[in-house]
């Protein structure tokens, strides 16, 4: 679990000329220390159970201004929900997302990402932003009789 910088997050919105109210410090601790990816209405359930005076706007409200400031991130993997991660300064990482239960995964390589800047090179992009999503079976769902493949995948090619 990250831990929270209140500190942080008032400079934020200092930044963009808003006032720190203990409900958006609140949301973007719960939001912060979930560590994981989640879409509004889990937000805004972890959140309601801690404070049940928030409503869902004021969740809303405070996640976009984490995203428009680059605090926050928006994906989706698949199922078309928008989930948001906190995004720490310098750090980046990909994703594993499993099509059964839906768990997600974050790793970090190093050679994924040399290889990566070495093709936009070699194409002569410059890279400003990119992301990583590998979909398959987690551990828990792959069938155990086959060895986690069933039928032919892209895996063996690898």
């Amino acid at each position: 679990m990250e831990k929270f910088s209140g500190a942080q997050f008032q400079h934020l919105l200092k930044e963009r000329g808003l006032k720190s109210t203990r409900q958006r410090e609140e949301i973007a601790r719960v939001f912060v220390e979930s560590g994981s990816h989640l879409s509004v209405d889990e937000l805004y359930q972890r959140v309601r159970q801690r404070n049940p005076r928030i409503g869902y706007a004021t969740v809303y409200r405070t996640l976009k201004l984490m995203i428009e400031s680059g605090w926050a991130s928006s994906r989706q993997f698949g199922d078309r929900i928008a989930r948001f991660e906190h995004r720490a300064a310098g750090a980046h990482h990909d994703h594993l997302i499993c099509l059964v239960c839906g768990k997600i995964v974050e790793f970090e390589s190093e050679r994924i990402e040399e290889l990566q800047s070495r093709i936009a090179r070699q194409q002569g992009f410059r890279i400003f932003d990119h992301k990583l999503e590998l979909y398959g079976r987690c551990p828990v769902c792959s069938p155990k009789k086959d060895g986690g493949r069933s039928g032919k995948t892209r895996e063996s090619e690898a």
